[in-house]
């Protein structure tokens, strides 16, 4: 018998939850049976697999070491060269920088170097993640940004930072702001209410006035900072968090994002490529604030973090709007 007690590190997250973690080969019918059969206890009583793991609790698992051990895979750290920028960080958050042109996370087994890795293998080499001794939990993100988007991206430390973190994100108490640099003259501020549903296959997302089938609500803010004729720079509030949801949110009030290969126009693609040698979207996280007054992150109530514009999308800015736009 191995008796498993729970740590702050594992509390707050369902048994069967944990059991998945810790055994990770196992299958999730081999766990279930297990806890039917009473050969999985919890607190010396049965378990059902929905419990809520609390510090203190402890697990039972009557089975042989021979069997738990060919269940558990020792994870590892590819070590990954680093290149996103700090912007805050704490014992329990990691805030960074994402460049353009990094993954947030691999798409596919053999992509390596992704964001999650950095910040893993920098993680690691601070002392303040062991897969050995935390193998049921990884640091992870809390948020995404498209490969081509730049900015702010929150990782979570812990089980608990991850998880306030998620549920802050979800309830809108951690705002999200955004710079884009969009096609055509916008002077006045406005808002989108566009619906969006996802084509899983073109990875590409439509748009429609009305609520249809299959389509979600979505809403995003905007405010002009700087125009001419040809352009605006935009801040952007983003207030529901759908997948391409700026990009395509101004497509279809006919201001793409300059740069956007996706949604984009190409004639203003071109232009923005040869003038300013910038071949991804000008689309940035710029800035976050914490409201949550009470809970995990009070500490962090009204605290603002703000992640640079990148260099050549600040070239473009100067370029168009002047020395000026962004007093």
């Amino acid at each position: 018998m191995q008796e498993i007690k729970i740590t702050p590190r594992e509390e707050n997250q369902r048994l069967d939850k944990y059991l998945m973690k810790y055994m990770n080969k196992a299958p999730k019918g081999f766990l279930y049976k297990m806890l039917r059969k009473k050969r999985i206890k919890y607190n010396g009583g049965k378990a059902e697999g929905n419990e809520i793991l609390q510090t203190g609790d402890t697990l039972q698992l009557y089975l042989a070491e021979e069997t738990i051990s060919s269940f558990m895979e020792e994870k590892t750290i590819p070590m990954a060269e680093r290149h996103f920028g700090i912007v805050y960080e704490d014992d329990n958050l990691l805030v960074v920088n994402k460049p353009a042109g990094l993954l947030s996370h691999p798409q596919r087994d053999d992509e390596r170097n992704t964001l999650i890795d950095q910040i893993l293998s920098y993680l690691y080499e601070k002392g303040q993640y062991n897969p050995k001794k935390d193998s049921t939990f990884t640091p992870a993100l809390c948020n995404r940004l498209d490969r081509n988007t730049s900015g702010i991206v929150i990782a979570g430390k812990t089980l608990a930072a991850v998880q306030a973190v998620n549920e802050a994100i979800r309830k809108g108490t951690v705002e999200k702001y955004y710079l884009t640099l969009v096609a055509g003259t916008l002077d006045k501020a406005g808002e989108i209410s566009y619906y969006l549903a996802k084509d899983q296959e073109k990875n590409e997302v439509h748009t429609a006035k009305a609520k249809t089938a299959g389509f979600r609500s979505a809403l995003t803010k905007y405010r002009p900072l700087a125009h001419t004729n040809a352009y605006t720079l935009l801040e952007i509030q983003l207030i529901t968090g759908k997948t391409h949801q700026i990009r395509a949110h101004m497509q279809a009030i006919g201001h793409p994002v300059a740069g956007d290969r996706k949604y984009g126009d190409e004639e203003i693609n071109r232009r923005i490529r040869q003038d300013f040698a910038l071949s991804n979207q000008c689309l940035h996280a710029e800035k976050i604030r914490f409201l949550e007054k009470e809970g995990f992150l009070s500490y962090l109530y009204q605290k603002e973090l703000t992640a640079p514009m990148p260099q050549k999308m600040q070239a473009a800015c100067t370029g168009l709007f002047g020395n000026t736009w962004g007093l």
